[in-house]
């Protein structure tokens, strides 16, 4: 299975073959289409086959297959099929993410604070993260130095990495979650600021995401802090 989303992210069309069917439920032999991981919700569009139309309805994982969920059965193996990404909803999926990795990175240069997981959506996204203190004003101050770096124009790159290499960048260790335990990690950077295991899409530079506008602070008991935020366009 050739994931073409791991290599560029804006690549919203392509062509692939059919190699396994399952009522409305189809794999290829390579895709664009995302499917729901890490907190990054799956891509959505269509298959074309022989001018008939199939909307990708949802994309999931399943051991080292993605699977295309349909709004209907009807292709089968040796099918060929041109695939289109809803591009509006995989750029703001995009935007987001990378959002997500900036916030990320200033709060833990600025509390040492490891982050415990995320969700992006279309209309807003979330970040959590370990603090015992909890004080709003403070999270305003991280939100307005991650807009100081999207307003920087940075870089953002991904490359693929022997895992003991990853293991020995410091910057992977501020994720509570395990690095993935495969024999290449896909590494994420935002050049000068941040340095991630992640298998989502992104943009190519910080300009890109837009000004973040916090919506609100939470405190989820203990030690756990969660910061809801959205894009300006």
């Amino acid at each position: 299975m050739d994931e073409i989303y791991l290599d560029d992210g804006y690549i919203w069309s392509f062509s692939a073959g059919v190699t396994q069917a399952l009522e409305n439920k189809a794999i290829l032999n390579k895709t664009a289409f995302y499917p729901q991981s890490g907190g990054q919700p799956s891509d959505t569009g269509i298959l074309e086959h022989d001018s008939e139309i199939f909307q990708v309805v949802g994309v999931e994982k399943a051991e080292d297959e993605i699977v295309h969920i349909l709004d209907r059965p009807g292709l089968k193996p040796g099918d060929m099929v041109s695939g289109k990404i809803d591009g509006d909803r995989r750029y703001r999926f995009m935007r987001s993410h990378t959002a997500c990795h900036i916030l990320s990175a200033v709060i833990f240069q600025e509390t040492g604070a490891k982050i415990t997981g995320n969700q992006i959506e279309q209309s807003r996204s979330r970040v959590d993260f370990s603090l015992e203190s909890f004080d709003k004003s403070r999270m305003m101050e991280y939100v307005e130095k991650a807009n100081q770096i999207v307003s920087d124009r940075r870089p953002v790159s991904t490359r693929i990495i022997p895992r003991e290499e990853a293991l020995a960048m410091p910057d992977l260790l501020r994720l509570a979650m395990a690095v993935p335990d495969r024999d290449t990690i896909r590494v994420v950077e935002i050049e000068g600021i941040d340095r991630q295991a992640c298998g989502g899409t992104h943009v190519k530079n910080t300009a890109e995401v837009g000004r973040i506008k916090m919506i609100k602070a939470e405190n989820k008991g203990k030690a756990n802090r969660r910061i809801y935020f959205s894009l300006e366009d």
